[in-house]
């Protein structure tokens, strides 16, 4: 199955909260109140089970990865020591894909998905065009010298979107380039997620 084409509004509707999927966009006043479906008849009380689904896709459509990903992740996540759902959401966070979202340098993942795709970055001096790479303590993530890829940056950064960036990345705006300076810290995740239900879920 290929990755989800459609319009991302309804995934925002379908989990009742905003995934911030398009960008700029999601921060003017966004309808996710209504389900989708005619006549908002998917609307009722969700089972356990149901609640623990959702928080699963919830998860998968904010980072934007298939099911066979996650379950790698959750699998590399119950293997490390500490809280298994915390271990689980940090390994999402490092992916490279979102650390160029949550740095600023585009405003939603699948464009940073398209901009490593096309070889735009750099991690410690080497082309990565891998979006599922996971960054590490130290990495340095910089924008080829190639004139049109710093403008698509550059761009971004000018017209920054509220939520900011968060703390364990460091940016600078003149190269213009960011540092993994710490691991991603749990409570800086732009949604709610309750990471405990999709241990259950998958646990199960």
């Amino acid at each position: 199955m290929g990755r989800y084409t459609g319009p991302v509004c309804r995934l925002c509707r379908r989990e009742g909260t905003q995934l911030y999927l398009k960008g700029q966009r999601c921060y003017s006043k966004c309808n996710i109140e209504s389900p989708p479906g005619m006549h908002n008849w998917r609307k009722g009380k969700l089972s356990e089970f149901g609640k623990r689904l959702r928080e699963k896709q919830k998860v998968k459509r904010y980072y934007g990865i298939y099911e066979r990903q996650f379950k790698n992740y959750f699998n590399q996540a119950s293997k490390q020591k500490g809280n298994t759902g915390e271990n689980l959401l940090i390994l999402l966070e490092r992916r490279l894909d979102n650390v160029i979202c949550r740095g600023q340098f585009t405003h939603s993942r699948a464009n940073a998905r398209q901009l490593i795709n096309h070889g735009h970055l750099l991690v410690n001096g080497k082309k990565v065009d891998i979006p599922s790479y996971l960054v590490k303590v130290g990495d340095v993530i910089e924008v080829k010298k190639k004139e049109s890829s710093k403008n698509i940056i550059i761009k971004n950064i000018e017209n920054p979107v509220p939520a900011g960036v968060p703390s364990w990345l460091e940016l600078d705006k003149e190269a213009p380039s960011m540092k993994v300076v710490q691991q991603p810290n749990r409570e800086e995740i732009q949604i709610e997620i309750h990471d405990q239900m999709i241990v259950e879920f998958c646990s199960r």
